[in-house]
């Protein structure tokens, strides 16, 4: 670590270990405290850029008793700063919380009360174990038939000067096939830029991206370049641009389409010649349809469209990511690399990786940490993977959906038959009541990953869980009258 501390957010809403851990790590750190999911994201927010660590508690209010709050913040501090270190801090001592917090993303879980100076040695093992920024194909490892098709769709696109949406899942690297497109075009030697959306406050976007007058608003002591000016005539890559508030997107799609924009506070036209990527792992033709992202928009950043694979569908490719990442932190750590097992090898190879690269690189840290140079048993492998979400996540083979079609039918029948006075509004609300629970029992509470095993965005099921209660309220009171 350099000489300056790095920035640690400390997130646990008991002020008795937030002052004592307060105490002990700032001789290292530079420690940020939040007593709660929001404020956390504030505080990461309003910071000049994002924490290096995170130390969270997965017990936050409003449900301090449940891990759903500390599962979702995992999600969405990766979301804004996908090379930060997240440690779990939690009494609630849990294997499975453990493995779903480690797919999510979490570098570690220690369960409480945990030693300052452990806890201090984690941190500082993590830091120098971090990735080194993207800086082009290079980066994108594999040779898996799902690789080498996004490769070729690379080099197609990459001189180009129309925008390029790259899609993906949480963890699966497009931040490396943004980097790629640069490295790849006769734009490589001018400026790339990288503004993740989801990682800086809504009202601070618009200055961000198109730059401000002084005296614009409080706080602008000077004019300033903006995002877009800055590129000049390079890359300039929007991350998480599902995050964009739905007020600014009408000046995105102007400079999109004749490269004109304006500085806040200024009336002076600006033209921008960079050439935009964006990124997102949501559904955009979703939130299209839903109205929280214009559809105008959606079209002219999709001009090109490349998806990057999940891990689960690159099949031998995480033996080739094994391979880099224990010799890259076996140099980095001055520690041997460990080796697997046949019966681990086995277990790898099988194991579908819900939390794709990102997970992957994570196992292999906590492997290197816990077994310098030893070869590790399939029991020892399967402490660090997430079986039970992984099992809910594995695709329905074909076959399985006709036959379980044809059961859905056989039971619609029956009830048509049976029913003396059926209602379809009803019956559909009692599955869809059914799915929601179980979902929610499957992900131990955690609605982030309720909405996604149930294909829905994560607004949509708490307005789902909204309607269905007053629905069944309602219901209750006319039984009772």
């Amino acid at each position: 670590m350099s000489n300056e501390r790095p920035t640690l957010l400390l997130v646990d809403d008991d002020p008795l270990i937030t002052d004592t851990l307060s105490y002990f790590l700032n001789r290292d750190f530079e420690v940020v405290l939040a007593g709660s999911r929001i404020e956390a994201l504030a505080r990461a927010r309003q910071l000049p850029r994002p924490p290096s660590a995170a130390l969270v508690d997965l017990g936050l209010p409003p449900t301090p008793h449940r891990p759903d709050e500390g599962f979702a913040l995992v999600t969405e501090l990766l979301a804004l700063a996908p090379a930060m270190s997240i440690v779990i801090l939690s009494g609630q001592n849990d294997e499975t919380n453990a493995r779903h917090a480690r797919a999510l993303g979490a570098a570690d879980f220690i369960a409480k009360p945990a030693a300052p100076e452990n806890l201090r040695r984690i941190l500082r093992e993590l830091l120098t174990s971090q990735v080194p920024p993207a800086t082009g194909a290079t980066d994108l490892m594999g040779h898996s038939p799902p690789m080498e098709k996004l490769r070729t769709q690379l080099r197609q696109y990459a001189d180009s000067p129309f925008p390029v949406l790259i899609e993906g899942e949480s963890g699966s690297g497009k931040e490396l096939a943004a980097a790629a497109l640069h490295a790849l075009s006769v734009r490589a030697g001018k400026p790339y830029l990288a503004l993740n959306c989801a990682a800086i406050s809504p009202n601070l976007v618009e200055p961000t991206l198109f730059g401000h007058a002084k005296g614009a608003f409080t706080g602008a002591i000077s004019s300033r370049a903006g995002y877009f000016e800055e590129a000049a005539e390079g890359t300039l890559f929007l991350d998480e641009i599902g995050e964009l508030p739905l007020e600014l997107q009408p000046k995105l799609l102007r400079v999109l389409e004749n490269g004109q924009y304006q500085r806040v506070g200024e009336t002076q036209q600006r033209v921008s010649h960079a050439r935009v990527i964006a990124a997102t792992n949501r559904d955009l033709k979703r939130e299209m349809r839903e109205g929280r992202f214009r559809a105008d928009l959606y079209h002219r950043l999709s001009v090109f469209t490349v998806t990057v694979p999940p891990l689960r569908d690159r099949g031998a490719d995480r033996f080739v990511l094994l391979d880099h990442f224990r010799h890259l932190y076996a140099e980095q750590s001055r520690r041997t690399a460990f080796s697997l097992t046949p019966e681990a090898e086995t277990a790898w190879e099988r194991y579908p990786f819900p939390g794709n690269v990102r997970e992957l690189r994570n196992i292999v840290i906590r492997l290197m940490a816990k077994h310098d140079g030893k070869p590790i048993e399939l029991a020892e492998l399967k402490d660090e993977l997430d079986t039970e979400t992984a099992t809910m996540s594995s695709p329905t083979p074909q076959s399985a959906r006709r036959r379980d079609d044809r059961e859905l039918i056989d039971l619609a029948l029956a009830d048509l038959r049976d029913a003396a006075h059926f209602s379809l509004d009803v019956t559909l609300g009692r599955w869809e009541w059914a799915y929601i629970n179980a979902a929610q029992q499957l992900t131990h509470g955690n609605i982030s990953q309720a909405a996604k095993l149930l294909g829905i965005n994560r607004t949509t099921l708490y307005n789902r869980i909204e309607v269905l209660g007053r629905a069944q309220d309602d219901g209750a009171a006319r039984i009772e009258t």
